[in-house]
């Protein structure tokens, strides 16, 4: 939450009074991850406390060539992708399969510490999107034994997805996938956990600002899996993927405790929980958010107890990457004081 962290800054670290620097990192086969977040992946670019970054992302429909067997215009397809798949080194690719760019590195990011990634802005940069099923996968797997593909054609100056005659679907544009690197070794791109990750939080728009627990030196934030939107649940697996780009301001701040990823957005404050166990992760999002509320809102644990059965919307976030997700949703305007 950015009231959390705002009086906090100035601990940050002196890079923080130097000028603030914009920055560009085209998605290329050099400056993308592909299947894991990684302690120790060579930083695309590293950057300041301040500085904002724009990061151009794949999506997850396939190379060219299959887009193409599908019926998208080779024209409307970026180079870029053809060029990742094409020369990215086989024995680096994996355990999972998301094509995030970056990492972006923070000169001042350490372990204990919080990265704010304040999303300013995120962009689709093709005319369609796909969604698709596949063979053992998906949330009702016994069910859809057989994979299937739709490309579902995108009307970016109304902002509208047409996925079939007489249904249309408002865009709402986020990245399934943003995070940091874990502590050590490389953790597998599906499973969303403490270094976020995978989170397919369909809140996570822009104009939101998420708040990221720090475990490698540098961070070494990566982002991808475009969405042009998605419903809570996720259910068949994939969202609708897209190509998007997304323009983030990063701010670090020392040394503060945070178990999970937070996020705050123009209305709510959210809180977030990851597990096997749906339950389990649920207790997560919960438990965050009474922290939130004692900590932050200066509740006694009993009244943040209550208040989070009365107010707060514990909603599934996705339930087919490994670990599911569960997020937890107060609302700012029934703080009536402090405005």
């Amino acid at each position: 939450m950015r009231q959390l962290f705002v009086s906090l800054s100035v601990l940050a670290c002196s890079a923080l009074f130097l000028p603030a620097q914009d920055h560009t990192v085209l998605a290329t086969s050099t400056t993308v991850e592909w299947g894991h977040y990684a302690a120790d992946a060579k930083p695309a670019i590293t950057v300041h406390s301040g500085d904002t970054v724009k990061l151009q992302t794949l999506s997850t429909c396939g190379p060219t060539d299959r887009l193409v067997a599908r019926g998208i215009k080779r024209e409307d397809i970026p180079a870029y992708n053809d060029e990742v798949y094409k020369n990215y080194p086989e024995k680096d690719k994996g355990p999972g399969g998301h094509i995030l760019t970056g990492p972006v590195a923070l000169e001042e990011a350490e372990p204990g510490d919080v990265l704010e990634v304040q999303i300013l802005k995120i962009d689709i940069d093709v005319p369609f999107a796909c969604n698709s099923f596949g063979l053992h996968r998906g949330f009702l797997p016994m069910e859809y034994p057989y994979s299937k593909t739709r490309i579902i054609p995108l009307d970016r100056e109304k902002m509208l997805a047409h996925f079939a005659p007489g249904i249309e679907i408002p865009l709402h544009p986020f990245f399934g996938s943003m995070g940091v690197a874990p502590g050590q070794g490389r953790v597998d791109s599906a499973p969303p956990f403490a270094h976020a990750g995978n989170m397919d939080n369909k809140e996570l728009v822009a104009g939101t600002t998420l708040f990221i627990p720090v475990a490698a030196k540098g961070a070494l934030f990566i982002a991808g899996d475009g969405h042009a939107g998605q419903g809570n649940g996720e259910v068949d697996i994939t969202a609708m993927e897209t190509f998007l780009t997304g323009t983030f301001k990063f701010i670090v701040h020392k040394q503060q405790p945070l178990l999970w990823p937070r996020a705050e957005t123009p209305t709510h404050y959210i809180t977030m929980g990851f597990s096997p166990d749906l339950k389990e992760a649920t207790e997560h999002a919960l438990r965050e958010m009474i922290d939130f509320l004692v900590t932050e809102k200066h509740l006694s644990r009993d009244d943040a107890y209550m208040l989070s059965s009365v107010a707060v919307d514990l909603d599934i976030t996705q339930l087919v990457d490994g670990n599911v997700g569960v997020h937890a949703m107060l609302p700012k305007n029934i703080f009536t004081t402090g405005k």
